[in-house]
């Protein structure tokens, strides 16, 4: 396909029509500051060889989790991806599949979509989920959004325990259509302060369990006022292994579910691409962004799958879309079906269960350390300390040890009021040795 690039007089014509006098005006959003001046400062041209020299320095200064000791979480979780997985996802059929534009031809990906929302409605204890969305932080946005439309109110609460990437997301998408959202204060544990908040104007409440801090919490109660005022509860797990061990969010009365799905199936890849799942009761079935996939029979009364539901803007629906969502994050989709499909229900718990333990060992011996005090008062795999100095440094020290000893909540939010604590993880992947070496590691630098 030829490249036909426009004319001037096409890119006048085009600016009058949107009602802009340049190019540089829809850029007026865009802060000065983080705008470039000038071309990126690297060569123009260079041989392959170089190039790939180049990269490859790059990448050394990189330190992999699978290298050192690795105890950070804060939302994206170091897991045992069995080799199957790989091998699976890289098959021609899949490695290439996209949309099922053409749904009635595409049988496999439907196939394997639907098997994926089966999967995601037993682990949220939800009636409905959908075919994934990008990550977890858009799935917590689109599920304000659907909240607002779904209520016909245009306040969300969101909770001082959700993570701050999740909530900057949430309000940068309600900013763009005009929804109100209020944050709670910054909190370890703040299902009183999020009660307080709900009122007559409430859409939604969004809360996070367990939350950045770790702490795990018992919505049932937030459910209950929430729902006894006409908002709907937007339950956030940035952790979706821990839905082996703990309550699900459909037991505690979620309306909404928004989950990061990374955990199973998916490596860290220095941020992603994730997957993000999605999941509500069955009345909001028709306010859902992204697609459904169906089971049916076809003419001949053979079982067959189709595209139940697509709500998406390049559909029929066009400008009257619940959601922009173009696609999905699909391949990951299918990472994260063939991991759970591997561990099987039993084994999704057995694998939790090994988690829960390991953080907790960690704990007991974190808190051992004198000047080193745990603050999350329950927890999964993942929990929060205070130490006797600033967070950020120390994991800096000991990173310069060859441990990395988790998040310091300074790096999430600007609080002076944290700038002493520090999240920390521990998975399956994390061995005994490793807690000692954290352990000594900390001793020495604090």
């Amino acid at each position: 396909m030829r490249y036909l690039p426009l004319s001037e007089a096409d890119r006048v014509s085009m600016l009058d029509k949107i009602g802009v006098g340049s190019i540089d005006d829809l850029f007026v959003d865009v802060p000065q500051a983080a705008r470039r001046s000038g071309p990126v400062d690297l060569p123009m041209y260079a041989g392959e060889l170089e190039v790939e020299a180049q990269l490859q320095a790059f990448a050394a200064k990189s330190v992999s989790p699978s290298k050192v000791p690795f105890f950070v979480g804060a939302g994206a979780y170091r897991h045992h991806i069995p080799a199957t997985v790989d091998h699976i996802i890289q098959r021609s059929e899949f490695l290439t599949s996209y949309t099922p534009y053409q749904p009635e031809i595409a049988q496999g990906t439907l196939q394997v979509l639907f098997e994926f929302q089966t999967q995601v409605a037993r682990l949220t204890g939800m009636p409905v989920a959908n075919a994934s969305l990008y990550d977890g932080s858009t799935a917590a946005a689109e599920g304000v959004l659907m909240a607002t439309r779904a209520t016909k109110r245009n306040k969300a609460v969101l909770s001082g325990g959700l993570h701050p990437h999740y909530r900057e997301t949430v309000e940068t998408l309600a900013h763009a259509v005009g929804i109100e959202t209020e944050a709670c204060d910054l909190a370890i544990d703040d299902e009183a302060e999020v009660l307080n908040h709900i009122d007559a104007d409430t859409a939604c409440v969004v809360v996070q369990t367990p939350n950045v801090f770790g702490t795990a919490t018992d919505l049932t109660q937030i459910a209950a006022a929430a729902q006894a005022a006409g908002a709907l509860l937007i339950v956030v797990v940035t952790e979706v292994m821990s839905l082996g061990l703990l309550k699900s969010p459909g037991e505690m009365g979620a309306d909404v579910v928004a989950v990061e799905g990374q955990s199973i199936g998916v490596p860290l890849s220095f941020g992603g691409p994730y997957v993000g799942l999605f999941a509500a009761k069955e009345k909001y079935l028709r306010q859902m962004p992204g697609r459904l996939c169906g089971e049916t029979v076809d003419a001949d009364g053979e079982r067959g799958f189709v595209l139940t539901l697509s709500t998406r803007e390049q559909h029929i629906r066009r400008d009257k879309a619940t959601s922009n969502i173009c696609t999905n994050s699909g391949l990951c989709a299918l990472a994260f079906s063939i991991h759970m499909s591997l561990l099987g229900q039993e084994g999704l718990k057995r694998l939790a269960k090994i988690n829960y333990a390991k953080a907790h060992s960690l704990r007991d011996r974190l808190a051992a350390v004198p000047g080193v005090e745990v603050v999350t008062p329950r927890f999964f795999n993942e929990f929060t300390v205070k130490l006797p100095k600033a967070a950020a440094p120390v994991v800096e020290a000991l990173a310069a040890q060859g441990v990395l000893g988790g998040v310091p909540v300074s790096r999430l939010v600007a609080d002076p009021a944290f700038g002493n604590h520090l999240i920390v993880a521990a998975t399956e992947t994390v061995s005994d040795t490793d807690m000692d070496a954290f352990v000594q590691a900390l001793k020495a630098v604090l």
